[in-house]
């Protein structure tokens, strides 16, 4: 089964004609084009809004799902088709008993974390064959488009691409044009930012494509000791809950190196300064105590050589220091110099490192 992205933009295209948006002006600059997304299979069969409402061909299925389509073709090769942003999920919900696709064509922008989901289900595996469709100005450029399809281990082919189930493997042809990318997803990433920064968005949304992610939230209370009166740190972790997909797991600890060590699939560590917070609290260190200091430092090696050694895929979040305003108390500048020293091993260790700065990721040279 030959399936070719006739067409791989959002409704309207990228650029969407009349719109002067910044992601759209930048593509009409630099000479790029999707055309609205449009599907054909061997040439015969056409899936996605607009296509024929008669029966299909001989030989071929098709089925609509919530979210997109279900295809599968006479050699048995299947293929998952998203509907545009705004129908019922534009990644498709397949039902259970369904079996893996070769194929996936998914509107990525609209909703990452539905690729863990099928990853989760076994039905989008190593074999299955993951584009982008509808890309648009939902994204501020090819080359973020590019970088996401990276964190995501999938493809962003151009239009006129033709994806093949022949070999028994999807393989692709044709232009694939900006973003076509399966380069290696990097193992450790350190996420760095100031506040509201945009670094935990941005964290989640590496792992975001993971069928199975634990959230290690290492607040800056030992878990059960959170004050009642600390309503800034509950409404934090309540936004941060909302964000995440209930089929994320999460773990409440201060013993962060344990978690790194033996966590299955894939770990978020947000973040190592109220880790550092809770670990200083722990150990009675505010003070500058140098007994306490050193129970700190002794933690702090433990995390860094489980990072070090760690055989999942981990982002880590952590708060850039020294860009703000400089502590006045002696315990905010003893926090201050451990949590930079900690940032600095950390880095040294990551496979990765980048800067929020105002929501956007700046990769730092290794």
């Amino acid at each position: 089964m030959e399936v070719c992205l006739a067409g791989t933009g959002g409704e309207g295209g990228w650029p969407r004609e009349g719109c002067r948006c910044a992601s759209c002006e930048r593509a009409m600059a630099a000479g790029q084009r999707r055309a609205p997304a449009e599907v054909v299979v061997d040439g015969l069969l056409h899936v996605g809004p607009g296509a024929g409402r008669g029966a299909p061909p001989p030989g071929y299925r098709v089925d609509a799902i919530p979210g997109g389509w279900d295809v599968t073709g006479p050699d048995g090769g299947r293929l998952l088709v998203a509907g545009a942003a705004g129908t019922a999920g534009a990644v498709p919900r397949p039902p259970d008993g369904t079996a893996p696709y070769d194929i996936a064509l998914l509107d990525l922008l609209h909703d990452p974390f539905r690729l863990g989901a099928l990853r989760r289900r076994g039905l989008v595996g190593d074999r299955t064959a993951v584009a982008v469709l509808h890309a648009d100005h939902r994204v501020s450029s090819a080359e973020e488009l590019a970088r996401r399809c990276g964190y995501w281990g999938v493809t962003a082919p151009g239009d006129g691409a033709v994806l093949s189930t022949a070999a028994g493997a999807a393989e692709a042809a044709g232009p694939a044009g900006p973003g076509f990318t399966t380069a290696a997803r990097p193992r450790r990433v350190l996420v760095l930012g100031g506040a509201r920064s945009g670094k935990s968005r941005h964290a989640e949304l590496r792992l975001a494509a993971e069928p199975r992610v634990t959230y290690l939230a290492a607040g800056p209370y030992p878990p059960g000791d959170e004050p009642a009166g600390d309503h800034d740190w509950t409404q934090r972790v309540a936004a941060h809950r909302s964000r995440r997909p209930p089929w994320w797991d999460t773990v409440e600890s201060l013993d962060a190196a344990a978690t790194v060590r033996k966590v299955p699939g894939a770990l978020l560590l947000d973040g190592a300064g109220t880790w550092l917070a809770g670990v200083m609290q722990e150990s009675a260190a505010w003070d500058a105590d140098p007994g306490a200091l050193r129970r700190v430092a002794a933690r702090a090696d433990e995390l860094v050589e489980a990072w070090r050694r760690t055989p999942a895929r981990v982002v880590a979040v952590s708060d850039e220091v020294g860009s703000g305003v400089h502590p006045e108390s002696r315990a905010g500048r003893v926090f201050r110099d451990q949590l930079g020293w900690l940032n600095q091993r950390l880095a040294a260790a990551a496979d990765e490192t980048v800067l929020m700065v105002a929501g956007r990721a700046v990769a730092l040279p290794p």
